[in-house]
């Protein structure tokens, strides 16, 4: 005859359960195959030492061929350390085994399911209402540490949330516990990861109530063992769990079979333990029966040889109560599929499921429809009763202010500036980075209440103090660095990105062997000289009958038309003009060439007399070449930034801890350049506005942002509120009011002068265009009328000869009277005299 041991722990209800479980298997085993098979059964008591004992006298003494049931890891590791001695399997129902323990003991087995996807439940739970900080209580002893908890934390992680932080707690847990509640209380995060065992877990949701933990803003979700035997629980541990949420491992609950072992479990389970209020199985009773089922299988066919019996137990492969049985490496195969509940009332309320790959849903059956988000299970109470949705988090209460930390030795005082009065009782925070922060908390939807605390420290080590928990946030002009983030995390930047070299400037104009020609545009030129050309070609041709002067060769006309084109720009003689025409032409051309001069002079004085500037250094390159001195701010990054990234020789950086003493040490060459972020290099502009300038390329890294916890729950809420006070434009209101208060301790300088373009002049250039076209177009009609009055009187007078040659003698006196008085006429005088 057969002999299997057990080993439950007896005054639990899961021992309870899996003693009940086990005996109704190896009975329906008998049943089935007419094979009996007797079930030693030896109590633990909860304690591993105990279970070593009893696992040694089943061997020993009952000579037993498999031993079942160590529920705990501890249990489990002692019980197989003595079977393997033996080479007895060990079918452990434990939640988790160590990957090492299957090396270590062959013979060991998981016949639970491990938590591992049960995991990924809570992390999808998390996900759907958008926590991000949750903190995981779990029993001091329990194997959670090293098994669960990294798969718990790495399923955080995927849907971007993290364990803000771990309490361990001790299995018999009193003074500790109110403790560990207390601190938990005081701080921030709301969201509780329960993985206890029931006695602990009942202890610590009576305590939660009594601290008024169990109220609204508060989330808790168990997992199993807990969750599992919700429905075993009294009145009382059901009071004190309103509106957690639990997750459980899901078993069919249908067919024959079942139903015909729940009925039977009731029953029997009600008569050996009446002290139990509930008599309902769950997946603990339904493991351990199908346990139980496959050791008595494999002894069936292996003729109860050890060996012989693990192997046959890795060849199994049926639907038992809790599902699919099957063993993948020593391990019963995972369950995919959990259960959400949520406690309410007297009892709790079925929400739906979670599947691993799929998601939630209302039911399991091929027509279910999934979803990532657990919001569409329905309402879920949560504790204290709200309908709303926790946030996780709780807000700072002015008992409990928010801590900031603010650089107290800013370099510019206009960012951030901390005075301390005489007695240094009060101090007094302003600048541009605190007022932007005051209009940020304006646009919350919620009262933040807070307290500035000067640090006299660097950057790094003042961004370091919100991970050592010394400021929940810091304000300031800090920048946003990636070597910053292991200590914070920030919103978003509030200022220009990048850093840019200031250095002094030299003056531009000297030696330009073309400034003659910069008070005039190419256009300007080219139109003078047109104008100029074609007014000395109107003159030319008006004056050229009366002067000899413009006639002769063709090239001693060009080269007077030349001159004539230009000598009336610098002569003010019109009495050897003969012609009106030509007077009325100069007047008009030399009243322009006299604006035209004067305007040029003009330019040209300003030109020569304005200082144009330029910087003195373009590059880092040559900075480097020439081993130039150059400085930043005190307590900055930039000094590992300069010396990793730029490549700059460390001992050519020199620190400044004021904007007097960057303009000092650039004005007596005492370092070559400054290397500062955008809105200081802007800053320090806009105070010293003539004897400095920005050069080179502007290198990219984070502006100026606040600081917060990394996961801190406000971090978003203040990105959103931050993100609208830019949008409204008071941020740029704000950076204005900022640079215009700072005035200006240099002259400002004036502005380059422009070159000047014809539609400085259209109007004049129009005027004298204009007036020597008039006076080329009337001299011209002269001509034309002149030519014609010609051509008639030659037609006259060959006529008249015509006639006089056939009629001499009757006509001579007549025509010499024509004659005479043709020659007498004014006209031809006057065409005589131009031709």
């Amino acid at each position: 005859m057969g002999v299997i041991g057990a080993i439950v722990d007896n005054s639990s209800r899961i021992g309870k359960e899996e003693r009940l479980a086990m005996k109704m298997a190896l009975e329906d085993f008998y049943y089935k195959f007419n094979q009996s098979l007797v079930l030693e059964v030896r109590n633990s008591q909860g304690q591993p030492i105990q279970a070593a004992l009893e696992a040694m006298d089943l061997i020993n003494t009952q000579q037993v061929q498999a031993i079942l049931g160590p529920q705990t890891w501890e249990e489990t590791s002692l019980v197989a350390e003595v079977g393997s001695k033996s080479d007895i399997p060990i079918f452990s129902f434990a939640n988790t085994i160590p990957k090492w323990a299957a090396e270590r003991w062959p013979f060991l087995l998981q016949a639970s399911t491990n938590e591992f996807n049960q995991m990924k439940a809570v992390a999808a739970i998390v996900e759907s209402w958008e926590w991000q900080r949750v903190t995981v209580i779990y029993e001091d002893r329990d194997s959670s540490a090293t098994s669960v908890l990294p798969h718990l934390s790495n399923a955080l992680r995927e849907v971007g949330a993290e364990i803000s932080q771990l309490v361990a707690l001790a299995p018999f847990a009193s003074s500790s516990l109110s403790k560990e509640l207390a601190r938990l209380k005081e701080g921030q995060y709301r969201v509780f990861v329960v993985h206890l065992s029931l006695s602990l877990a009942e202890k610590l949701f009576e305590m939660a109530k009594r601290m008024k933990m169990i109220e609204r803003d508060y989330v808790w979700i168990t997992t199993d063992p807990i969750t599992s035997l919700v429905h075993a629980m009294n009145a009382t541990t059901i009071s004190n769990m309103q509106g957690i949420l639990g997750v459980k491992s899901y078993f069919p609950e249908t067919g024959g079979h079942f139903k015909e072992f729940h009925r039977r479990f009731r029953k029997r389970f009600r008569s050996e333990h009446p002290e139990e209020n509930n008599h309902e199985p769950d997946i603990f009773a339904a493991q351990a029966y199908d346990a139980a089922w496959t050791v008595a299988l494999a002894m069936r066919e292996s003729n109860k040889v050890p060996p012989l019996l693990l192997e046959k137990v890795f060849h199994s492969d049926f639907h038992g109560l809790s599902g699919k049985v099957e063993f993948i490496d020593n391990k019963l195969v995972s369950l995919n599929i959990f259960q959400i509940v949520n406690v309410m009332g007297k009892s709790y309320r079925e929400l739906g499921f979670w599947s691993y790959g799929h998601g939630f849903s209302e039911h399991i059956n091929e027509n279910a429809a999934y979803n990532s988000s657990m919001k569409v299970l329905g309402q879920v109470f949560w504790p204290g009763g709200p309908w709303y949705t926790p946030r996780g988090w709780t807000l700072p209460t002015s008992t409990n202010p928010l801590k900031i930390g603010v650089p107290a030795a800013a370099n510019f005082k206009e960012y951030v500036k901390v005075e301390y009065d005489q007695s240094e009782s009060n101090i007094s925070y302003t600048g541009f980075a605190i007022d932007v922060f005051k209009a940020t908390l304006e646009e919350l939807p919620f009262y933040l209440p807070y307290n500035f605390l000067p640090f006299n420290g660097t950057y790094n080590a003042l961004v370091e103090q919100i991970q050592l928990k010394i400021f929940d946030a810091v304000v300031g002009d800090v920048t946003i660095v990636a070597g910053r983030y292991q200590y914070a995390e920030f919103t978003h930047p509030y200022t220009e990105s990048g850093i840019v070299m200031v250095v002094p400037v030299i003056s531009k104009t000297s030696n330009r062997a073309w400034l003659f020609m910069k008070p005039f545009t190419m256009a300007m030129w080219i139109l003078t000289g047109v104008i100029n050309f074609y007014n000395g070609f109107v003159i030319w041709l008006l004056e050229r009958n009366n002067c000899p002067e413009l006639k002769g060769s063709v090239l001693n006309q060009m080269g007077m038309l030349i001159w004539l084109a230009f000598n009336t720009l610098l002569s003010t003689n019109g009495a050897r003009l003969h012609s009106n025409l030509s007077r009325m032409t100069m007047v008009v051309w030399l009243f322009v060439a006299l604006v035209i001069m004067q305007t040029y002079t003009a330019n040209l004085t300003s030109m020569l007399t304005v200082q144009h500037l330029g910087p003195t250094v373009t590059d880092i390159e040559t900075l480097k070449s020439s081993n130039a001195i150059i400085g930043h701010c005190s307590g900055s990054f930039l000094s590992r930034y300069l010396v990793e990234v730029l490549h700059f020789n460390p001992n050519n950086i020199k620190t400044f801890s004021s904007t007097e003493a960057y303009a000092h040490a650039l004005k007596n060459g005492e370092m070559a350049a400054a290397f500062l972020d955008v809105p200081l290099a802007n800053l320090f502009l806009a105070k010293y506005c003539t004897g400095f300038t920005k050069a080179g390329p502007t290198y990219k890294v984070g502006g100026f942002g606040f600081a917060f916890p990394r996961g801190s729950p406000l971090l978003s809420s203040i990105t959103e509120a931050l993100l609208k006070v830019s949008e409204s434009g008071q941020l740029r209101e704000l950076e204005n009011n900022m640079i215009t208060s700072a005035k200006c301790e240099d002259v400002e300088p004036d502005k380059e002068t422009p070159s000047l373009s014809p539609n400085s002049f259209l109007v004049l250039f129009i005027l004298s265009g204009g007036t020597s076209t008039i006076a080329l177009f009337v001299y011209i009609l002269r001509v034309d009328k002149s030519i014609l009055r010609h051509k008639i009187m030659w037609r006259v007078m060959r006529t008249i000869m015509g006639h006089w040659g056939s009629q001499k003698r009757r006509f001579s006196r007549r025509v010499s009277d024509v004659a005479e008085n043709a020659s007498n006429s004014p006209n031809t005088f006057e065409l005589r005299n131009q031709v």
